[in-house]
């Protein structure tokens, strides 16, 4: 497991006040009954291309707020962030908020509660 600095923890507990967190129960039933939603994977590429949801799309921490607007222009689609384990998604939820998209959505456990829930998993790009 990971330690965290007590700096990037705070960060964290800062960020998660201002967005919404789900579970990744929520996160399948969302992408079920609404064809609008957009799951977005933030890790890195290498770690998208190891293994990530089926479906998911790659915009990394790095470069999503940069090129967001070019592949969801709508700032009231429903977006679904995940990460690793659910840090770095809350850090992009918030500020997806603050450039005005209102429908933004952080993954709590991210992608080591995806895998076990058993979802369909792809790898490559």
């Amino acid at each position: 497991m990971k330690h965290h600095s007590p700096a990037f923890l705070k960060l964290i507990h800062d960020s998660k006040q201002h967005i919404k967190e789900v579970s990744t129960e929520e996160t399948l039933s969302a992408m079920e009954t609404d064809p609008q939603v957009a799951l977005i994977d933030v890790r890195e590429e290498s770690e998208y291309a190891a293994g990530h949801v089926k479906g998911s799309e790659h915009l990394g921490k790095g470069i999503i707020e940069r090129d967001i607007e070019k592949k969801h222009p709508d700032m009231a689609q429903p977006l679904y962030l995940y990460c690793g384990g659910g840090f770095r998604s809350v850090l992009v939820a918030d500020n997806l908020q603050k450039m005005g998209y209102t429908n933004v959505f952080s993954v709590a456990g991210g992608w080591g509660a995806f895998k076990e829930m058993n979802v369909d998993i792809e790898k490559g790009k």
